[in-house]
Formats: C-alpha cells, structure tokens, sequence
C-alpha cells in the first residue's frame, strides 16, 4: 500500500494507510480559532489528505470538501478520490494562513479548522503548537499557536488580551484637562 492510499472496511469506514500527525480539541470544546493541529509531511495537498479525512470522518461523517488557502500547497486538483468518496478542494486567497477547514457532507455546519503546521517545522516546536491548539479552552490565534518559543506565544496572547481591553475601553486615552 502506498502512503496514498486507504484501506477500505465498509461503506463509511476508511482506515488511513498512516497515522496523521493530527491533535483535536475535544468535541464538546467549541472555543478558539481552531479546532486542532495538523503537521502535514509535505505541501503536496492531495497526497496528504486520503489518511487525514479518513480520522476525521470518524467525528465528522462523510467529508464533502477541504478548504485551503491557494498558494500554501503545491498544485491541488479540484476534486479527490479518497474512501470510495469524491471530496471537492476549494483554494481560496481570503482562506486564513495556515488553516484548512474540513467540511462533513450530511450536516453543513459540521466542520472543523484545523491549524496547519508548516512541514518543514521542527519536531519540538510542531509538538508544542499542536498540543497548545488541542487545549480545551485555548482561543490562540493561528498567528499565536505558530510562534516558536511558548514565552513568546504567552506575551502575544497577553498582548492580544491588553489590544482587547484597549478597544473594549475605547481605544483612546482619557484627554488631559487644563
């Protein structure tokens, strides 16, 4: 079996030839920008896909289609054969960086963002986004999950808060009275 290929066991269930370097938040936590981590072994899109979407149809049903952000992978066609399905391949320019979004085909609104790290990425610094991501409650921006060192994504994830707070208080110093 190649590293493409799946192996099929019913209707539904496709098992992934190689297990994804992948990281889900729990189900029930809907909170952040993402909802986990993927650490892809190339940017080649369509070569990667068949063992990831074969986990996540575990949580998500049948798959109808991958969002990408054109640009971040090598060449990807239109359409996939993966697990007996057609999967479509939408590349979008506005689709955020680092991200792809994995759609379930039964319920629109069952999906899931999965923050993607770079493939050239070291493993320790790919290890520490991917669980970061995963955390339950974790609402780190895709920016944040890739800083390299965690007191760096601690001070942006504070500065981001204090930016917050600014804006929640007006953005602007009180002025001075003479």
């Amino acid at each position: 079996m190649t590293p493409q290929q799946t192996r099929k066991t019913d209707q539904d269930t496709t098992v992934p030839a190689h297990t994804p370097r992948l990281r889900l938040k729990a189900k029930a936590a809907q909170s952040g920008f993402v909802d986990g981590a993927w650490w892809p072994r190339t940017d080649d899109l369509a070569a990667e896909l068949p063992d990831l979407l074969a986990v996540l149809s575990v949580r998500l049903g049948r798959i109808d289609r991958v969002l990408y952000r054109l640009g971040a992978w090598a060449a990807a066609p239109r359409k996939l054969s993966t697990g007996g399905r057609v999967v479509h391949l939408d590349g979008y320019r506005l689709q955020p960086l680092n991200t792809v979004e994995v759609v379930g085909l039964d319920d629109k609104h069952n999906r899931v963002t999965l923050l993607v790290i770079p493939p050239h990425t070291e493993a320790g610094d790919a290890h520490s986004a991917m669980m970061t991501a995963a955390e339950a409650g974790n609402a780190a921006t895709v920016d944040g999950l890739l800083t390299i060192s965690p007191d760096d994504r601690d001070r942006r994830i504070r500065a981001s808060g204090a930016e917050q707070r600014w804006e929640a208080e007006g953005g602007t110093p009180a002025p001075v009275l003479t």
